[in-house]
């Protein structure tokens, strides 16, 4: 097929893409952000440059796109090329055989009435994290969640909660199952960077407290039972200022690494190094830094909005559930009971290696990325 790629600028797009290496299908990227290219499979014809201006900057623009974004939405196509515009022309340029967009509010809402005009080439959208969880209560999403579900044809998430939540907001496409967002990991290439449990004196914390993390509720849970800690330093990784703020102000003896601290390889070492991990949020798909903690051996202690976390967490036998990502006495009880049973959670972190290896598995994933791409094929044969 030839397959058109829609995404931001994102390890978990890139890395997906990298699972199509030698599938035989033409691949196109673009540029839905104007940021550039990005670094993936030579093959993969990118798509970039196409933001041009209609007319000369006026100022106050930017002012107008936060104070009224309806009526600049409305003015914008006057001002600049639109992503609808630059994606009809690439449509009629290269005729796909399928569209696939990553995400939905960046990469769908903008495209949509461009698809709408080209009803016969299937649409392929890959739901991540907060996509429809968050937003389909939203009155302000709502027209626009249920527009782009009800022309999507397939649709792939990273937890079975999103295909039944599409359902229910117009998708009445085929779900194609849950897959992580970037196709998944290589197990062994991680293994020489576990230790034993028992030399693991870490506790390791997502630092995101934004409109969805809530690692300040687990920093303020730490900061309660910090003698309880003796054998145990506290790392969080990821912070967002009002994080390193707090530990600063406080003058808590835990490490901090900011929102650009670590890289991704540099936290799962941490992960292998790491008894528990604590992630605490009031929004999200199947968290990768959760299934990243259990393939690195830390017992992990997670929300659960909406159930997604359930999926491959049993409360109580392979890790812990934050029923409440805003009760700081919940979150401080499960630290506790944690560091209290460390034999039990011990066993458990041999459970979840098995648990997220079925999940996360990178060769599994990769046969079950091409087979959809086969299943659309087939489909579109008919």
């Amino acid at each position: 097929m030839k397959i058109l790629l829609i995404s931001m600028h994102s390890i978990h797009a890139t890395r997906w893409i990298e699972n199509l290496k030698e599938s035989g299908h033409e691949l196109y990227w673009f540029d839905i952000i104007g940021k550039g290219k990005i670094q993936t499979l030579e093959e993969v014809t990118q798509i970039t440059n196409w933001k041009k201006r209609k007319l000369p900057y006026i100022k106050g623009e930017y002012w107008l796109s936060k104070k009224f974004p309806k009526l600049y939405h409305f003015i914008r196509p006057y001002l600049e090329v639109t992503e609808n515009e630059a994606l009809e022309a690439c449509i009629k340029n290269m005729q796909p055989d399928l569209v696939q967009s990553f995400e939905m509010q960046t990469c769908s809402y903008p495209i949509v009435k461009t698809m709408l005009q080209f009803p016969k080439i299937k649409w392929l959208y890959n739901c991540w994290g907060n996509d429809i969880f968050y937003y389909q209560n939203l009155p302000s999403h709502k027209t626009n969640l249920n527009q782009v579900l009800s022309r999507i044809d397939y649709m792939t998430a990273d937890c079975k909660r999103d295909g039944i939540l599409a359902s229910q907001n117009g998708f009445k496409g085929k779900f194609l199952g849950a897959i992580p967002t970037g196709g998944g990991y290589d197990l062994t290439y991680f293994e020489n960077y576990k230790k034993p449990f028992e030399e693991r004196k870490i506790i390791i914390v997502k630092g995101y407290h934004h409109l969805f993390g809530r690692a300040l509720n687990v920093v303020k849970a730490l900061e309660e039972i910090k003698d309880d800690l003796q054998q145990f330093s506290v790392v969080v990784f990821g912070a967002h200022k009002v994080v390193e703020d707090y530990i600063s102000n406080k003058k808590l003896p835990f490490q901090v690494y900011d929102r650009h601290g670590l890289k991704q390889e540099e936290v799962l070492k941490l992960m292998g190094q790491s008894a528990i991990y604590v992630g605490n949020n009031i929004s999200d798909g199947m968290p990768n830094t959760l299934l990243e903690a259990m393939i690195m051996g830390a017992f992990p202690i997670q929300s659960n909005p909406g159930g997604a976390t359930a999926e491959i967490i049993e409360d109580g036998n392979n890790g812990f559930l934050i029923h409440n990502p805003e009760d700081i006495e919940e979150i401080k009880k499960l630290i506790l009971k944690a560091i209290q049973n460390q034999d039990w959670i011990k066993s458990a972190t041999l459970e979840n290696y098995s648990v997220a290896k079925a999940y996360v598995d990178l060769n599994a994933n990769q046969q079950k990325i091409v087979a959809l791409y086969q299943q659309i094929e087939n489909d579109t044969c008919e």
